[in-house]
């Protein structure tokens, strides 16, 4: 009789899941409030270290809700980072890190994450709510800002999953942790937000979960990779020597344009001819910057390098190859060794971001039981970067996911996959506008029922 009366909790508990239509139906009530939150965040972007407005608005949603919040979690690590970046403090530069607790019972703990800041690009999408900010970054330089990666849509979703999972309280046992995480666009946020004991002051979870808009498919659909889903990220200069002169006497000088474009060359075989073909690589030189004058050789060329890999040995290979092949080109050229290029990795280089295969499968399973199998596809891995990858990066690898919503209208998905219209503008575009309706139903509802499913005992699926 005992062990009856102990299990009705958990069977009331599993009996009392809502439908896909009920969950669906209060996430459609919510949907006003939430585009005009939308809307709001999307008009008033704010940069990387500068997300004071867009911290204290989710702050002020959680704590609304009953949460136990915190906010400038990261700051000291985000202002010395910032320093150290542009060569001085800068007024209006921290953390902004914002964690929200509820507490309700015995059960796992599960961290949603939302990142918010936005990128200094000048908005051309002409919508009534378009961004017209123009600000400084955190180096001093003047910049139009939008939300071209759409962490408003992140926001929003995650403002609504919150209401979601606080109203169905009595549906689930555990600890919610609301994560909203500045200074993502530059692979900062989350590495100041752990260094602040992100894992130590709050509780630590078991599983990591987030989303990401891509303007690429279809709003109402869900994409998501198992294991690898996106890269390391390294940003790489050479600075190359040579010995300037007179453009008419180059015997006279050691050209460093010259030697830099052997070295562009050079890179290329890299991925080509030194990795695996199985392996996945690239680098990419985005700029080569050298003279001043048409008939000046330079004593100086500077090359901006972006590495991308999945595995950690892949990567320390492009690096390694990257600084042997800078030398070896000066050297043909006949430099000496005091005129040997300096090589500098960024050292706020970005892991890969890993999803725990085991948890992609069971909330890929509950996505397609809430969407329909058709509208959740698995899909290749990309070579951008998150640094959502550092919360599952952790001593213990705490397992993590995260997913894809669509944001562009289906119909225009469907025209340019048939080669009939124009492939919808991507992230990062100054034209990237998601449809919000359908686009926030998906990422409140995903997250909602994802959340729910972590929630479940162990012995419950």
């Amino acid at each position: 009789m005992k062990t009856r009366l102990a299990a009705l909790p958990v069977l009331a508990l599993f009996a009392a899941v809502p439908a896909r239509a009920d969950l669906r139906a209060d996430v459609a009530a919510d949907l006003p409030s939430l585009v005009a939150l939308y809307k709001e965040l999307h008009a008033n972007p704010e940069l990387s270290f500068k997300e004071s407005k867009s911290s204290a608005r989710l702050a002020s949603e959680l704590k609304s809700l009953g949460f136990e919040v915190t906010t400038g979690v990261g700051s000291a690590w985000s202002r010395r980072k910032a320093a150290e970046i542009s060569g001085e403090v800068r007024e209006g530069v921290d953390g902004y890190g914002v964690v929200g607790v509820l507490r309700n019972g015995e059960g796992p703990t599960v961290l949603i994450r939302a990142d918010m800041d936005a990128l200094p690009l000048e908005e051309r999408t002409n919508l009534p709510y378009a961004s017209k900010v123009r600000t400084t970054d955190y180096r001093g330089v003047e910049a139009g800002v939008m939300h071209a990666c759409g962490h408003d849509v992140h926001m929003t979703s995650w403002v609504g999953a919150a209401r979601r999972l606080v109203a169905m309280k009595d549906q689930w046992k555990g600890t919610l942790v609301m994560v909203a995480q500045p200074a993502e666009e530059l692979g900062l946020g989350a590495l100041a937000m752990l260094d602040d004991g992100l894992f130590s002051r709050f509780p630590k979870p078991d599983y990591n979960l987030a989303l990401h808009v891509n303007g690429v498919n279809a709003a109402g659909t869900i994409a998501y990779t198992p294991e690898y889903a996106l890269a390391s990220v390294d940003s790489v200069d050479i600075f190359i020597k040579g010995v300037g002169g007179h453009g008419a006497m180059p015997h006279l000088a050691k050209d460093p344009i010259v030697i830099g474009a052997e070295i562009v060359n050079a890179l290329q075989t890299l991925v080509s001819r030194e990795l695996d073909p199985l392996d996945s690589g690239v680098v990419t030189v985005g700029a080569f910057n050298a003279g001043t004058k048409h008939n000046i050789i330079p004593d100086g060329a500077h090359l901006q390098i972006t590495v991308r890999s999945y595995k950690e040995d892949v990567r320390q290979k492009l690096l390694d190859g990257i600084r042997r092949i800078a030398r070896a080109q000066a050297a043909s050229a006949g430099l000496p060794e005091k005129l040997m290029p300096e090589v500098k990795v960024e050292n706020s280089s970005l892991a890969a971001t890993y999803n725990d295969p085991a948890l992609s499968a069971r909330i890929a399973s509950t996505f397609k039981a809430s969407f329909g199998e058709a509208n959740v596809i698995e899909t290749r891995p990309t070579m951008g970067g998150e640094d959502f990858a550092y919360f599952g990066k952790t001593a213990d690898k705490i397992p993590s996911f995260i997913f894809w919503i669509g944001g562009s209208d289906p119909k225009a998905v469907a025209a340019a996959t048939a080669g009939k219209g124009p492939v919808p503008h991507s992230n990062h575009s100054p034209f990237f506008a998601p449809l919000p309706e359908p686009t926030l139903k998906t990422g409140v509802e995903a997250l909602t029922v994802g959340a729910l499913e972590l929630f479940k005992p162990a012995n419950a699926n």
